[in-house]
């Protein structure tokens, strides 16, 4: 698949990928994700922003919620199977953010997902 092309993943289908558990969101398993991001430093994220991208990321503080809104990030999966505290959860609820966790660690869940057509953000 060519890098340039554009990519579209359900959110479903992440879950399913990654064999992740639903934080935040049940009800947006539907949603459409246009791309993806990876990292810790959110300061990254903020110069190239992408409406619609899913962020993967080992952050679970309500930072992370606050910056993917910011970007216009779709949704945000944990990896290394982390747990975000109350008010992490609290933040994407109010923020109608879907948050997901997975086991897998960034390298494999990255590789997996762009196994499955899920690109970059760039």
């Amino acid at each position: 698949m060519n890098e340039d092309k554009k990519s579209e993943i359900m959110l479903s289908e992440v879950k399913e990928i990654l064999s992740a558990d639903i934080l935040v969101g049940h009800d947006q398993m539907d949603l459409i994700l246009t791309g993806g991001a990876a990292g810790d430093l959110m300061s990254d994220l903020l110069r190239n922003p992408r409406e619609g991208a899913l962020l993967l990321t080992g952050l679970t503080n309500t930072q992370t919620i606050r910056t993917a809104v910011v970007a216009g990030m779709a949704a945000v999966v944990i990896v290394r199977g982390k747990k975000p505290n109350a008010e992490m959860l609290e933040h994407a609820k109010k923020h109608n953010l879907p948050l997901l966790s997975t086991l897998f660690n960034m390298y494999s869940s990255c590789g997996r997902l762009y196994k499955h057509g899920l690109r970059s953000i760039r």
